[in-house]
């Protein structure tokens, strides 16, 4: 990695700070991170749709499911931010091949349900890691952080749980006077597509707004954390001085 080239100020913090550097950068890049990233979330979400005849909740589980490989474009955005690199999606759709479909069988699976996904995933990415050296490495930037990085993406599976809520209450306040169960009960009904359509969507929606900001806490502590093992921030301060 070109370490004179990077456009975001690297020194050691706090996990909790570099978590916050990364809904930082989710809002400095707002524009690159979502134009890149919608595209490929709306086909993805709509294909999770056409399933819910099959089973009312197969909608919400194929997006959940689906997450870890959503993340790859997101982290693709991302990573050209830290070099001050706008994105597009036809950025994205040129490194397709680089970005979705590698080790796809893994991901789904064996690493879906990791405690610290967004935290690892950079090292197969980014890095390239596989096999020994991929399992070497995750131990060599988890080591001491196992605890961080389980907070981080504790907390914000909790806070798409609460924005959930959150529609659940809305549902219930906008309802007729003297109704407000009744609204929700249709929602959690299992015999109506059309609520099964409607909780998949609001869940799609939260998913929309919470997912860049948690791969990106995720991302900017693996770069606090090679900032500790590697002293990119000492490297820095050199190549700029002496440039």
């Amino acid at each position: 990695m070109q370490v004179d080239a990077l456009a975001v100020e690297l020194r050691p913090r706090s996990m909790t700070e570099a978590a916050d550097l990364g809904v930082r950068m989710v809002q400095a890049n707002a524009q690159s991170v979502w134009r890149s990233f919608v595209p490929v979330y709306a086909v993805v979400v709509a294909l999770a749709l056409s399933t819910v005849d099959i089973a009312p909740w197969l909608p919400a589980m194929a997006i959940f499911w689906l997450k870890p490989w959503l993340d790859r474009s997101l982290l693709f955005a991302l990573s050209r931010a830290v070099f001050g690199q706008s994105t597009t999606f036809m950025d994205l759709w040129m490194a397709r091949r680089a970005v979705w479909w590698p080790h796809l069988a893994a991901t789904l699976s064996l690493r879906r349900l990791s405690p610290w996904r967004s935290f690892t995933q950079p090292i197969e990415q980014l890095e390239g890691q596989l096999g020994a050296a991929r399992r070497a490495r995750t131990r060599t930037i988890l080591n001491g952080q196992h605890g961080s990085a389980l907070a981080m993406q504790f907390a914000f599976g909790n806070l798409e749980l609460a924005f959930i809520a959150g529609i659940l209450a809305a549902t219930a306040w906008f309802a007729p006077p003297g109704h407000p169960t009744d609204a929700i009960g249709w929602l959690s009904r299992d015999d109506s597509t059309l609520a099964a359509s409607m909780m998949a969507l609001s869940y799609a929606g939260v998913v929309l707004l919470v997912e860049p900001f948690f791969v990106a806490a995720g991302f900017a502590m693996y770069l606090n954390r090679r900032v500790q093992l590697e002293a990119w921030d000492v490297e820095q301060e050199f190549r700029r001085t002496f440039a």
